[in-house]
């Protein structure tokens, strides 16, 4: 009956065009906009992530307790051999060290006197050895104004916002003014190797990015860090797998009293990210269910007609002497067919945009202009498991309920009244 119902949808174009269009379309829909909305919210998490927090974070116990402080005299010691033991506990991340420090810049005129001050916000990271992925990770070649990248020792990154402020140029000298991180007041001096535009106020502010062996000389950290981030090897926060993996490194320091001990914290336990990350999982799931419904209900609206536009039909085939079950049953199972076929035609150019938004994105950086918190410049989708479904409830379950409804009608339909329905 199946390869029956099937061969007539192939051969009658009015019966299956329009109803797999309808759906194909409304299944595209929810499955881009799912993808859309998860890569979206997904999206500004890992730009925090990437720049401040972390999937998971490794800090000393009383570093995390004035974490927003940067308390660098109370950073990790023997970061060497901490890194190495997280490699082998978590094969399957990516470490890096760094270091977040504050202090003043001292721009020098000419003869060497003072020619201009101001507040900055550093960051150590490793930059200059050979496989590093800290350059790409925060995409500095994309947000590069004047000058390049540090190739050797001693060279930095400047926020261009800061460099137009205090008339600095690529290649001249600059000072830091802070304090080690044995409390004593340390002046050290840098060149400016090129300035950066992250379109986000407040980095552009005041920020400079130097390598951390630099950092580490410059503020009496040798072997130090203030902690030590990891990344999952597929790019995207899990807030549920960030959670084992605390769970199975802070066991193992459960018992060491030593406030300089290592603790281990997830991107959501720190600062305002929990409420963010709860809001995200929260806002996807919710739009995504309300425009699951809205199509849905365009789906069974579509499916309702599809029937009441075969009234004729089911009144010939009952005045043939058809059963009234035999003509309910076949109109379901063509409904299921339609859906599906709908569906996975849907699904597939739904996954195929979303994946060229994934791969490519939409650049919105003139947009973010004066963003007081840091937002992604760029619109990407992410492709979940969910997304190889969602676009099935509506597609099949909603045009098989339309269907059914309208069907309910055959059974009121009386024979003794079919010729003179016929010939009107």
């Amino acid at each position: 009956m199946i390869k029956f119902l099937i061969k007539g949808l192939i051969r009658d174009k009015s019966r299956s065009r329009l109803p797999i269009i309808v759906v194909t379309i409304g299944v595209f829909l929810t499955v881009w906009m799912q993808a859309y909305i998860t890569g979206f919210m997904g999206e500004t998490i890992e730009l925090n992530a990437r720049f401040t927090h972390g999937h998971v974070k490794v800090m000393t116990r009383a570093y995390a307790e004035e974490m927003n402080q940067l308390p660098n005299d109370l950073a990790l010691l023997e970061v060497s051999a901490l890194r190495e033991e997280l490699s082998l506990l978590f094969p399957g991340m990516e470490w890096a060290e760094r270091i977040q420090f504050g202090g003043l810049l001292d721009i020098p005129d000419e003869s060497g006197q003072t020619r201009a001050q101001g507040p900055a916000v550093g960051m150590g990271l490793d930059l200059l050895s050979e496989n590093t992925r800290e350059v790409k990770r925060l995409e500095f070649e994309r947000v590069l104004v004047r000058g390049s990248l540090p190739k050797e020792a001693g060279e930095v990154l400047i926020s261009e916002a800061f460099s137009q402020k205090m008339l600095v140029e690529p290649g001249e000298e600059i000072t830091f003014i802070g304090s080690s991180m044995n409390g004593s007041m340390i002046m050290h001096n840098f060149t400016v190797a090129g300035t950066l535009s992250f379109g986000v106020e407040t980095l552009d502010r005041g920020t400079l990015i130097a390598d951390i062996e630099d950092v580490r000389l410059a503020l009496d950290m040798q072997d130090a860090a203030g902690e030590i981030i990891g990344f999952f090897g597929d790019g995207f926060y899990d807030d549920e797998r960030a959670y084992d993996t605390i769970k199975a490194f802070n066991a193992g320091y459960k018992d060491d009293p030593d406030e300089y001990a290592p603790v281990m914290k997830t991107l959501s336990q720190q600062g305002s990210m929990a409420t963010y990350v709860q809001m995200a999982d929260i806002w996807a799931k919710y739009i995504s269910l309300i425009f699951i419904i809205a199509m849905g209900l365009v789906l069974w609206n579509a499916g309702l007609l599809g029937g009441l536009r075969r009234y004729g039909e089911v009144g010939i085939r009952l005045a043939m002497g058809e059963e009234k079950g035999h003509i309910y049953r076949s109109m379901i199972y063509e409904s299921i067919i339609i859906g599906i076929v709908g569906s996975v035609i849907g699904t597939a150019l739904g996954l195929l945009l979303a994946w060229y938004m994934e791969t490519h994105g939409i650049n919105i950086e003139g947009m973010m202009d004066g963003a007081s918190m840091m937002m992604p410049n760029a619109i990407r989708c992410r492709i979940t498991p969910p997304a190889f479904y969602l676009g099935f409830i509506p597609g099949v379950l909603s045009t098989v309920i339309g269907t059914a409804l309208s069907g309910i009608g055959i059974y009121k339909r009386q024979t003794a009244k079919l010729f003179k329905e016929l010939e009107a």
